[in-house]
C-alpha cells in the first residue's frame, strides 16, 4: 500500500508525517482544572500506549493545572481551543505542544494572527480541525450543507491564511459523523495538500457500533494511504479509544505493534473446543510486542491452509492437532498438548527472528 507523502511536523518530543509511523491519540474526559483526576486519566492513557493526549481548555482557570499537566506528562499535550481564540495564547504559555483550532468557531481568520506569532516563537504545532457540525455559515450557504467540498474549502483557506503569514507547522483534520463524507473529504484534501492528517470519525457513538463505525471509517482512510495520526472518538472511557486505534492499525496492516490472532468462526465443522483454546492462546500471548501472526483453526476444511499462511499456526480435530511454523508442519500432537506446543514454536520463531535481525542467519 502506497502511503500519501506528507511533510513532517514536530509535536513536542515526537514527529508525525513524513516517514514516521501513524501515531495514536486520545482526549481526556475530565475538567482540566481538576489536576489529579486529569493526571490519573493521562497516566492510564499513557500506560495503554497513547502517544499524544488532548485536553480541554475552557477558560483561564485551568492555566496552573495545565502547566502541571505538561510538567508531569510523558507524552505531548494538545490543547483544545473553541470559541475564544485568546485562550490559545494562554495554553501556549502553559506549555502546550500543539493546539487545536476549529475554523468554524474561532471568530474569523484574523483572530489567528497573534496565535500564529506565538506558536512560531515557541515551536508549537497547530491542528486545523474542521468538523462538519461547525462549518462556517458562509460555506453552508454556498454549498447548502456540510458536504466534503465545504469541509475541504474551510480547511484549505485556513491553511492558506496560515502559510501566507509564514506559519507552516500545521496538521489538518476533516471530520464528520458520516463515514462517506469523512472519507471523501480526506481524499479531496490530500489531492491538494501535503500537510499531515489527523484522522477520525467524529462523534462515532457508544459501544460496539461506535467501534465498528470508527474501524470502517478510519480503516478506509488508512487503506487509501492517508493518515498520520488517528483517534477513535468513542463515548466512554478514552482508554478504549486507544485499544480500538491499535486494533484498526493492526487490521489494516498499517502499524502492527503486537500479535495478530486469527481464529475460525464457530460452526458445525469444529471438532475441538475452539473457544476455550482461543481464549487460552489469547492469555498466553498477552503482553507480547512482536508482530507475529498466529492462527488457531478448528477443522480440516480451511484450517491447514490458514495455518500455513501464518507465522505460527495450529489446526486440529478429533483429539489431535498440527502445529505449523513458517508454513510447515513442525509436529503432530494431542489436543491436550496443543497449547504447550504452540508456545514452544512461538519461542523458536522469536529466537529465529532475533537472530535474523542480528545478522546471525
Amino acid at each position: 500500500m502506497l502511503r500519501h507523502k506528507t511533510r513532517e511536523v514536530r509535536i513536542g518530543s515526537m514527529a508525525i508525517g513524513g516517514n514516521n509511523p501513524v501515531a495514536v491519540q486520545s482526549m481526556t474526559t475530565t475538567d482540566t482544572k481538576d489536576l489529579e483526576a486529569t493526571m490519573a486519566e493521562i497516566v492510564r492513557l499513557e500506560e495503554a500506549g497513547c502517544e499524544m493526549i488532548r485536553v480541554a481548555f475552557l477558560n483561564k482557570k485551568a492555566f496552573e493545572a495545565l502547566k502541571e499537566v505538561k510538567r508531569r506528562s510523558r507524552v505531548p499535550i494538545i490543547v483544545d481551543i473553541h470559541f475564544t481564540a485568546e485562550l490559545a495564547l494562554v495554553a501556549m504559555e502553559a506549555g502546550a505542544d500543539k493546539i487545536r483550532i476549529n475554523p468554524g468557531n474561532v471568530g474569523g481568520l484574523a483572530k489567528l494572527d497573534p496565535i500564529l506569532r506565538m506558536a512560531s516563537d515557541k515551536g508549537v504545532a497547530i491542528r486545523i480541525g474542521v468538523n462538519s457540525g461547525s462549518v462556517e455559515e458562509e460555506l453552508l450557504e454556498k454549498y447548502g450543507y456540510p458536504c466534503p467540498d465545504a469541509i475541504v474549502e474551510s480547511a484549505l483557506r485556513t491553511v492558506e491564511y496560515c502559510e501566507n503569514k509564514g506559519f507552516h507547522n500545521l496538521v489538518v483534520s476533516l471530520k464528520s459523523s458520516n463515514v462517506q463524507t469523512t472519507l471523501e473529504s480526506y481524499r479531496k484534501f490530500a489531492a491538494q495538500c501535503d500537510l499531515p492528517l489527523h484522522v477520525g470519525i467524529t462523534e462515532a457513538g457508544f459501544g460496539q457500533y461506535a467501534v465498528t463505525k470508527s474501524a470502517v471509517g478510519i480503516g478506509a482512510i488508512l487503506l487509501s494511504g492517508l493518515g498520520d495520526t488517528i483517534r477513535a472518538s468513542l463515548t466512554g472511557d478514552p482508554v478504549e479509544e486507544v485499544k480500538a486505534c491499535y486494533d484498526i492499525l493492526k487490521a489494516t496492516g498499517v502499524r502492527v505493534t503486537g500479535p495478530e490472532l486469527i481464529a475460525c468462526p464457530t460452526c458445525g465443522r469444529i471438532q475441538i473446543d475452539l473457544e476455550k483454546l482461543v481464549g487460552e492462546v489469547s492469555e498466553r500471548i498477552k503482553g507480547m510486542t512482536e508482530p507475529i501472526k498466529i492462527s488457531v483453526l478448528g477443522c480440516p476444511v480451511n484450517g491447514p491452509g490458514e495455518a500455513r499462511e501464518a507465522d505460527i499456526g495450529i489446526a486440529g480435530g478429533n483429539g489431535k492437532g498440527w502445529v505449523y511454523r513458517n508454513g510447515k508442519v513442525q509436529r503432530t500432537v494431542l489436543e491436550s498438548e496443543l497449547l504447550d506446543a504452540l508456545e514452544d514454536e512461538i519461542r523458536i520463531w522469536m529466537k529465529e527472528r532475533k537472530d535474523e535481525q542480528a545478522g546471525n542467519i
